[in-house]
Formats: C-alpha cells, sequence, structure tokens
C-alpha cells in the first residue's frame, strides 16, 4: 500500500508539471497583466492648485478599451532644466494599472519657496503618463502660474486614485 501512495503521490506533482509546460504561456503563467498604455489612448492635464500655485495637479484618463500600465509616478519636467521631479516617497521604478475610463492623479510641488534665490522660472512643463513615452506641454499660462513657473528640486506624488488623495501625499490637505 505505501508504494502505491508514494507512486500516486508523485504522479499528481508530474502530472500538473506537464499541465503547465503543455499550458500556452498566458495560462501558465497565472493571471494576465494587462499592458502598457499606448499613448494615444492616454488623455494627460495639468493645472496649477487655486490654493497652493507652487503645486501642480496632473491627471491621466484612461480612453481605451482595454485596462493598461502608465510608470508608478508621472515625468514631469520644467523648460529646458535637465533632471524631472523627484517622487515623494522615493521609488526605484513599478507600475499603476489604469483602467478603462479611470483617471488617476498626482500632483508636483514645483518649489518649497518660491523666494529660494536658487529658483529657476521656466516658460512651462512637459507632462507624461510613463518616461518612455512622448508626454504634453503646458505653458505657465495655460496652468495658471502666470508668466512662468518657478522651479527648484521639484518632487511629485505617485499617482493615486483620487485628487483628494494625491493633494494629501504632496501634504495640501
Amino acid at each position: 500500500m505505501r508504494i502505491r501512495t508514494a507512486v500516486a503521490v508523485s504522479a499528481v506533482p508530474a502530472a500538473a508539471a506537464a499541465l503547465l509546460l503543455t499550458a500556452p504561456p498566458s495560462q501558465a503563467a497565472g493571471p494576465v497583466q494587462p499592458a502598457t498604455c499606448a499613448r494615444k489612448v492616454l488623455a494627460v492635464r495639468a493645472e496649477a492648485a487655486a490654493a497652493d500655485r507652487t503645486v501642480v495637479r496632473v491627471s491621466v484618463t484612461n480612453h481605451g478599451t482595454r485596462a493598461c500600465l502608465v510608470d508608478r509616478v508621472p515625468t514631469v519636467t520644467f523648460g529646458d532644466l535637465d533632471g524631472v521631479a523627484l517622487p515623494v516617497p522615493a521609488t526605484s521604478g513599478g507600475t499603476y494599472a489604469l483602467h478603462v475610463g479611470r483617471t488617476a492623479y498626482a500632483d508636483v510641488r514645483t518649489i518649497s519657496d518660491p523666494k529660494d534665490p536658487e529658483a529657476r522660472r521656466v516658460p512651462g512643463i512637459g507632462v507624461s503618463a510613463s518616461a518612455y513615452q512622448w508626454g504634453r506641454s503646458f505653458t505657465a499660462a495655460r496652468l495658471g502660474t502666470g508668466r512662468e513657473v518657478v522651479v527648484w528640486e521639484p518632487v511629485t506624488t505617485w499617482w493615486q486614485p483620487t485628487a483628494a488623495a494625491a493633494d494629501r501625499a504632496i501634504g495640501l490637505s
């Protein structure tokens, strides 16, 4: 009896392995992850927060027919300056799932003290949902920051499910 039990028990893992090896990769690996969002299905928006003009609210909406992935944080650039807004909290990467018709929100603090003598002034910013995609440019006037955007050591939140959550993450509420 013990031999049959041992053979039956060892046959189960072997059968499972055989099924996994013959199954299509999508079934063998478990649930399929959404694909990266195509730029053409995304709508990117940005505007300065009324309560604090050093904070720019950005959003991205998925107008596609499937859920897709964007970077965990938006890529925000400032005029012709080198670099991007750094994520707070810090992250080494990752993705954010954006479901059909849904919008994700992030806040960007362009400068902590607009009177800082190190501050730079740029005519606008660039915002992208993912670093590997071209984004959208926004002039200072369109953002509502006046004639320029004041910037020094900018930071951005991760994508959030609501604008209120992005505001809390940057310290607006």
